[in-house]
């Protein structure tokens, strides 16, 4: 019997260009063989095959245009399609209208940011009840079952009882546990990946870093076009419709889940939705009553956000997910907490005309940043924002019908103050205390954090940990490489986790990003170093971009000249620290950096500019010569 293969879901996209055929009739093709390739605008992509069979009919060739749900071929099934029927398709891949119709609050993941009070982004505000998440899971633990197909018929007879079995289960789909997942089934492991939320990506992609730039974006825009008024260029007052653009961040976020499904179904990994507890070194405990059985597995269940004491359930007091949600924009927001996190959010409702406050409980902003990489930034919103207030304490929350009300204690705090909105965004806790761990005699400490060695092995050798419940800087870009570390080992690859830096940026306006060794570390561990300090009101790209305001520092070993860190702040400072994070890991010194010629006019000039200025060979500017490394 014949069946229809059809074009799937493309989201936003209709009427894609096909730019390859991949079969011929009378080919023979398994589930998730690669059938046409579509190219749209933005990417190409290989469109597979729902059913297994022999091809009976192509139905489009190189040049037509296809949109979701045309025929592109005929097949007459094998009669052997693990994958055949609804339950098969859909449910395991765990995508379509169940993707877009939920956006997961928290999630087992690696937050992208990192302040010193380690707060990413947050996620209470959209949490199903167990009974929905359930009904939710049932058909994708059916279908999980079925992709499994006939490794869970052979295998050993100790896993004859279990609902699932792999070879690696990865718990967490965040941006180290899918980069794990998938990394171990590039090497050949049969994997389960497990996520609690209806979409992969974790907190990152679907409630943290992914949103927040989005809505970052506009505000830059906000700010761009009021700063060229001082150039002759006047726009009018902008007209923020926020519920327009809340659904374009969602579009953003959607298009990047909605690739890890793709991603996951290319490389057959099976997905498990659900919530998932140790019952042994070797068993998973679903919610939903299934086990998973398995030989190794890597945990990234990542952090949660820490909570206020006392304060009360109330809308108006949001997380770092909540304060996505811009509709309706309030006119006061308090920002407890001056870490990364709240300072991005405060800097996106300051362009969108909303009056922000921020209260510090420490003596600065980013607390363990480089006080000169502050600066820069504190100079900008000293103009912009309502109040800042260091070195106080909030002491009390109060919901009232007019607004929260807030009290303060500190030298010069306010006694109290009404806002609108209260966002709190006063760190994160690791999840490693979530999972019982204990009952596969993992150890895990009383906050949460699991430690691990240097190829992410726990105390337990077929149990690995990665991302923020391993301790360390709570990055997506951190979680990541843990991740393939974890996978590499895991395939029985020699190999360890051996970064000299990890950088670390903070998007507000202007960035500031570093990497490797800060001076507060280096004064404070007795390092000896020397700097070379370039500021951008000598670089020609910042001029023309009317962002003087900024500068770039490299830090160098006095002795062979090497470097030892850098930081940026400006426009971009998140993309140039990539550049000081290669001479690092490298073992770069600073005539390498010289002897690069970089094109002129960009930022990235000023990386350079900073070699010379060490090495006393600088032309843009006047320094006197620094001894040099013998």
């Amino acid at each position: 019997m014949a069946t229809e293969l059809k074009i799937p879901d493309l989201g936003d996209f209709s009427d894609v260009e096909v730019i390859e055929v991949l079969v011929s009739e009378g080919d023979e093709v398994a589930v998730e063989d690669p059938i046409i390739t579509l190219e749209t605008d933005k990417a190409s992509l290989d469109v597979p095959a729902s059913h297994a069979g022999r091809i009976k009919s192509l139905k489009v060739s190189v040049g037509d245009r296809v949109s979701s749900g045309d025929v592109m071929a005929e097949i007459e099934s094998s009669g052997d399609d693990a994958g055949d029927g609804p339950e098969g398709d859909d449910a395991t891949r765990n995508d379509g209208d169940a993707a877009e119709a939920s956006r997961p609050a928290e999630d087992n993941a690696d937050e992208e940011l990192d302040d010193k009070s380690d707060d990413p982004a947050d996620s209470d505000s959209d949490k199903r009840s167990d009974a929905e998440e359930n009904d939710k899971q049932q058909p994708a633990g059916k279908a999980a079952a079925t992709q499994a197909g006939d490794s869970e018929k052979s295998a050993p007879a100790s896993r004859a009882d279990a609902s699932h079995s792999a070879g690696l289960v990865v718990i967490g789909a965040g941006p180290g546990g899918y980069t794990a997942a998938f990394r171990a089934a590039d090497l050949g492991m049969n994997v389960i990946l497990v996520e609690r939320w209806p979409t992969l990506g974790g907190v990152c992609l679907n409630v943290g870093c992914i949103p927040s730039k989005a809505l970052l974006h506009a505000a830059k825009v906000i700010d761009e076009a009021a700063a060229m008024s001082e150039h002759g260029i006047h726009f009018g007052k902008p007209r923020i419709d926020a519920a327009k653009l809340g659904a374009w961040k969602s579009q953003v976020v959607g298009r990047l889940t909605g690739g890890l499904v793709q991603l996951a179904r290319q490389r057959k990994v099976t997905v498990v939705q659900g919530t998932a507890k140790f019952l042994s070194s070797s068993r998973l405990q679903m919610d939903n009553g299934d086990t998973i059985e398995f030989e190794k597995c890597i945990i990234a269940a990542g952090s949660e956000p820490a909570r206020l004491p006392g304060a009360p359930d109330d809308p108006r007091i949001v997380d770092s997910t909540g304060a996505l949600e811009l509709d309706p924009l309030p006119k006061r927001l308090l920002v407890i907490g001056g870490g990364i996190i709240g300072l991005e959010m405060a800097c996106v409702y300051s362009a969108m005309g909303t009056r922000v406050s921020v209260v510090e409980l420490t003596d600065s902003l980013m607390p363990g940043t480089d006080p000169d990489l502050v600066r820069p930034f504190r100079k900008i919103i000293d103009q912009r924002y309502e109040a800042i207030m260091l070195g106080t304490k909030v002491s009390g929350l109060r919901a009232t019908v007019p607004g929260i009300e807030v009290s303060f204690d500190g030298k010069e705090a306010p006694a109290k103050e009404l806002y609108d909105r209260v966002l709190v965004s006063i760190g994160r806790r690791a999840n490693g205390d979530r999972l019982d761990a204990d009952r596969a005699g993992v150890l895990v400490s009383d906050r949460g954090i699991i430690k691990v060695d240097k190829q992410m092995r726990t105390n337990v050798p077929n149990v690995f940990a990665i991302g923020d419940l391993a301790g360390g800087p709570m990055l997506a870009h951190k979680a990541s490489h843990e991740g393939k570390i974890a996978a590499e080992v895991a395939a029985g690859h020699k190999v360890a986790f051996d970064a000299r830096g990890i950088p670390s940026v903070a998007y507000t306006d202007p960035e500031i990003a570093w990497v490797g060794l800060t001076e507060t570390d280096a004064k404070r561990d007795g390092i000896d170093y020397q700097k070379a300090q370039i500021p951008w009101a000598a670089s020609a790209r910042a001029l023309t971009l009317g962002r003087p305001e900024g500068f770039t520092k490299l830090l160098f070993d006095k002795k062979t000249g090497r470097v030892l860190g850098g930081a940026t702040v400006g426009v971009g400072a998140g993309d140039l620290i990539a550049e000081i994070g290669h001479a690092v890991e490298m073992g770069s010194d600073a005539t390498d950096i010289a002897l690069t010629i970089h094109p002129h006019p960009t930022l990235s000039e000023t990386v350079m500019f900073a070699a010379e200025a060490f090495e006393g060979t600088i032309t843009d500017l006047y320094m006197p010569k620094k001894d040099q490394p013998e």
